[in-house]
């Protein structure tokens, strides 16, 4: 029997395994992302055999009747198997929650593409649905993931999906590097159900954005740089100009005879001029020191 889950999802699959194979650095661990899936996917699967076709196989196969998320036979403390927390908003359509347990999985396990879930977990779904009873093949696990989404939409889920806090945030600044970029679009684009038939124009604008975002990134940087560097330029002009022949120890002396001296300086006042000078010495220090600079 053809695998189960390739009857709706074939096309994303491969799609998103050309994008992201070639490029991979890290191999796909099967036994981690078996792990991973399982802790969606797997309820007590000693005891219930039909759990993994229940869960994240047809709807068919009857409810697997999540009673706490706590009974996933999988324990939730390893790195490599999704949260309690994160399990209490999986999708219960099993097609749904199989996708949605893929873009999770493929997070958590580096080197994993969509199309390695396709073929290490395909397998065991189908074994589960046979203990289930069901043999015969099924031209849908589910009636809404047929359902061809507009490009518009598809890009507005992926595009909310990518600005998450854990994936490439709003400002792309967890995505400036094409393999991470890659590695949280895979994981978006397996839960985006219906857009099979856009997910490649999808990609095209969610780069345009990642781009566009960083180039805007650059270009504030630049100007902040420049904006500091015009004003410590402009400063420097000012202190020049202000030590040049004394201009701001003379204007200094100037004021304070103006202001605090009775006599205003005048000829014959000597006194009062020499403490003008002597309160307005303070430019020679600081002239001094920027001249030793």
């Amino acid at each position: 029997m053809k695998s189960i889950i390739k009857l709706f999802s074939v096309a994303t699959y491969l799609i998103l395994a050309d994008f992201f194979a070639a490029g991979a650095v890290a191999s796909c661990s099967n036994y981690d992302l078996t792990k991973c899936l399982d802790s969606a996917c797997s309820l007590n699967i000693g005891l219930n055999p039909a759990s993994r076709c229940q869960l994240c196989g047809t709807s068919s196969a009857g409810s697997a009747e999540i009673t706490s998320m706590k009974s996933i036979s999988v324990g939730t403390s390893s790195k490599n198997t999704i949260s309690e927390s994160d399990l209490k908003s999986a999708p219960t359509d099993p097609g749904m929650r199989y996708a949605w347990a893929t873009g999770e999985c493929i997070k958590k396990i580096s080197g994993c593409t969509a199309d390695d879930v396709s073929k290490v977990y395909d397998k065991l779904i189908e074994q589960s649905c046979k203990a289930a009873g069901i043999t015969a093949e099924t031209k849908s696990l589910t009636s809404s993931l047929k359902k061809s989404k507009s490009t518009d939409d598809c890009n507005a889920q992926i595009m909310t999906c990518l600005s998450d806090e854990n994936s490439c945030r709003s400002d792309f600044s967890g995505c400036k590097d094409d393999a991470d970029f890659n590695k949280f679009f895979s994981a978006c684009a397996a839960q985006a159900s219906g857009c099979d038939n856009s997910i490649n124009e999808v990609r095209s604008m969610s780069m345009k954005s990642r781009d566009s975002a960083i180039a805007n990134q650059k270009a504030l940087v630049t100007k902040i740089v420049n904006s500091y560097k015009s004003k410590r330029e402009s400063g420097l002009k000012m202190v020049n100009d202000a030590c040049t022949n004394n201009q701001a120890r003379e204007t200094c002396i100037k004021t304070v005879c103006q202001i605090n001296m009775k006599n205003k300086c005048a000829s014959g006042y000597e006194s009062e001029k020499s403490m003008a000078t002597l309160l307005c010495g303070f430019y020679d220090t600081a002239c001094g020191n920027y001249k030793q600079k």
